[in-house]
């Protein structure tokens, strides 16, 4: 019998937006781009895939669908609240395609309201001091988990 993996929320996460094309449905979501025709075009994304894609992403509140033409009914898709807080995920993604496989000619930059080019950061809302690997500590809070794995060794 196969143990069951560590409960994680990025397991979870990636259950709803790992799907290949979801996340470039919230790319497109957020840089506007709203209507299906337009949402398949700029991912490549298979209509009946995208179909899913776009129902999955509904049903778990991340995206709205909103009818914008009665005859014939038509509808967009727009970000809810849920789908909003994706945008750093969506933007640290890039940032490190862009580093690590678009050094020579980045395909999109994101610039902020001041003018300069987003370089994205992770920091503690409480401190404002920068999050990385050597200032972040686990706590795991999985019951029978720990750090390194299940604390049963025959589960290991």
């Amino acid at each position: 019998m196969k143990a069951a993996p560590r409960p994680c929320s990025i397991a979870d996460t990636l259950a709803l937006v790992g799907e290949k094309y979801a996340l470039l449905v919230l790319r497109e979501v957020s840089l506007g781009v709203r209507r299906f025709d337009r949402i398949a075009r700029n991912t490549g994304a298979p209509r009946d895939i995208l179909t899913a894609r776009l129902k999955r992403l509904v049903e778990a509140g991340v995206l709205e669908k909103v009818p914008y033409s009665e005859r014939p009914q038509r509808f967009e898709y727009r970000a809810t609240a849920a789908g909003e807080e994706l945008q750093p995920v969506l933007v640290s993604l890039m940032a490190w395609g862009d580093r690590h496989l678009n050094a020579e000619a980045r395909p999109i930059v994101l610039e902020h309201e001041c003018g300069e080019v987003l370089s994205p950061r992770l920091v503690c809302a409480h401190c404002g001091g920068e999050a990385d690997r050597e200032t972040l500590v686990a706590h795991v809070r999985a019951p029978g988990w720990t750090r390194t794995g299940p604390t049963d060794p025959q589960e290991a």
